[in-house]
């Protein structure tokens, strides 16, 4: 296939705003976690795919469910209202965990 160019589960984008490595941004309807460090408005490569652990809100999920990314807070949630849907849980957390490990869909919203 001529067209072809890359599998798409890293893509480099401009970082909206500064991000460490690890860190989850929206581009758009893109989701991704930052793989380095970048100042706003430069380039940076961020993973569509794969198993993160991310910062949750206070909230206890449960292993399997839906997850979202709220931009305002830069972290994650049960809950639908408002959020963008990234992935779901590969293991339950408790209200009180810091991260959950989180199975990133790659879908863009």
């Amino acid at each position: 296939m001529r067209n072809w160019t890359q599998p798409g589960t890293i893509v480099t984008v401009v970082a909206p705003a500064a991000v460490n490595s690890g860190d989850g941004l929206m581009v758009g309807a893109l989701f991704g976690v930052a793989i380095s460090a970048a100042a706003i408005n430069t380039a940076v490569e961020i993973a569509l795919t794969g198993v993160v652990d991310l910062p949750k809100a206070a909230v206890a999920i449960t292993q399997g469910a839906k997850i979202y990314w709220i931009t305002s807070t830069s972290n994650v949630t049960n809950s639908a209202t408002g959020n963008t849907l990234i992935g779901c849980a590969l293991e339950a957390a408790a209200i009180g965990d810091a991260t959950v490990s989180v199975r990133l869909n790659g879908v863009v919203v």
